[in-house]
């Protein structure tokens, strides 16, 4: 059986030219970047020319790049060192209810330590309220943190203009941008943003290895403490390869951003017609934001067939696509963003989000449409 892959806003595979990157540097050079003798200082060459190489692809300055060991850390970096930096100003956070829960579980932690965190809600595309956000800043609030792209429906938030807002205001603003990076343009000095949160294996990069970006102007308190690394902010030998990897990934995915776009349309909307044609368009719901989204994810609702049914029928047929949903001890629990956008309990409970990326093929979505086709009619048939 040949396999599908559409789950690239989960992880993507590694391009074939970051792959032969980072084994050049595992096999080349394997001295701590610490050091000063000649293996260290071939080591530090690698952290400072990948760093360089990514801050200028996103606009930044290399001495305000953060590696971390992924998105996750990225988020708790920002918020948990946002909002202790800022005690002396107050305890106030805007976050949105649609983050991923890197951010959503990190606002509930502070909760837990004394601060006061209010959720800004979405309307049924997915998008944040401007205007709520105006109205309920306060003058204690020292965060506000919104995600640049929703990794399950795709939607893109007015984001310079959240930042806008919050400058003039004195508030910090943290964005995700983990699923934007590769997808949208991103300029940290544009963008209005003071700290922006980053992760390879989003763009054909290497798992565990991610950034943070934090504005010049920005102080945050170290989450680890041992070394010197990364200018006192994050302790810990630096992993050479993954920094390595994680910029040629940056440097591929920027250089081909308009190409990687307009394969993600035309895929997308070879899906969408191929399933227009093939099951009628009443017997599917797209969720999100048709005109501000990403152009690689879909989230489609299928009200006939449970998410659970259609995924794993997908999965027998070689189809890997996900649920909106998140896996808690073994059973499926709505997801959090569709449930925030109000959406009905049959689209709520019937969404799967397909996403496209390195290696997908019309004649996959020709395949996926097809099975589609086949596991409705299954369906329908036993019912």
């Amino acid at each position: 059986m040949n396999r599908i892959y559409m789950d690239h806003a989960a992880s993507t595979p590694v391009h074939p030219l970051v792959a032969e990157e980072m084994l050049r540097v595992m096999t080349g050079t394997f001295g701590n970047a610490s050091s000063v003798h000649a293996f260290g200082r071939d080591a530090k060459r690698i952290v400072s020319a990948a760093r360089e190489k990514i801050a200028a692809a996103i606009g930044a300055k290399p001495h305000d790049l953060v590696f971390t060991s992924g998105g996750t850390e990225s988020d708790n970096m920002a918020l948990f060192g946002a909002a202790h930096a800022r005690v002396d100003r107050g305890r106030h956070l805007l976050v949105s209810t649609i983050e991923h829960h890197a951010v959503l579980h990190a606002a509930e932690r502070l909760t837990e330590q004394g601060f006061e965190v209010e959720y800004i809600p979405v309307d049924v595309r997915g998008r944040v309220d401007l205007d709520w956000i105006r109205e309920h800043t306060r003058p204690d609030t020292t965060l506000i943190s919104v995600m640049y792209a929703n990794n399950e429906v795709g939607t893109v938030q007015p984001i310079h203009e959240i930042g806008a807002f919050a400058r003039e205001q004195g508030v910090w603003f943290h964005t995700d941008a983990v699923q934007a990076l590769g997808s949208l343009a991103v300029n940290c000095g544009e963008l209005n943003v003071d700290l922006m949160s980053f992760s390879a294996h989003k763009i054909n990069g290497p798992q565990g290895i991610g950034a943070l970006y934090i504005a010049p102007h920005i102080k945050l308190p170290a989450m680890l403490h041992g070394g010197n690394q990364e200018r006192k902010r994050r302790a810990g030998t630096e992993n050479l390869a993954g920094m390595a990897g994680f910029a040629k990934a940056v440097e591929l995915a920027v250089s081909s951003l308009e190409e990687r776009h307009t394969d993600a349309l035309r895929l997308r909307r070879e899906l969408l017609e191929g399933l227009q044609a093939a099951i009628g368009e009443e017997s599917f719901v797209v969720n999100g934001d048709p005109e501000h989204t990403l152009a690689h994810v879909v989230n489609i609702s299928f009200p006939a067939v449970g998410t659970e049914t259609m995924l794993m029928n997908l999965d027998m047929e070689g189809i890997a696509a996900a649920s909106g949903s998140a896996c808690t001890s073994g059973s499926l629990e709505t997801s959090h963003v569709l449930r925030a956008m109000n959406l009905p309990e049959k689209v709520l409970n019937s969404a799967i989000r397909f996403s496209f990326g390195l290696g997908n093929t019309s004649e996959e979505i020709e395949t996926v449409v097809k099975k589609i086709e086949t596991i409705m009619a299954r369906v329908r048939i036993k019912s």
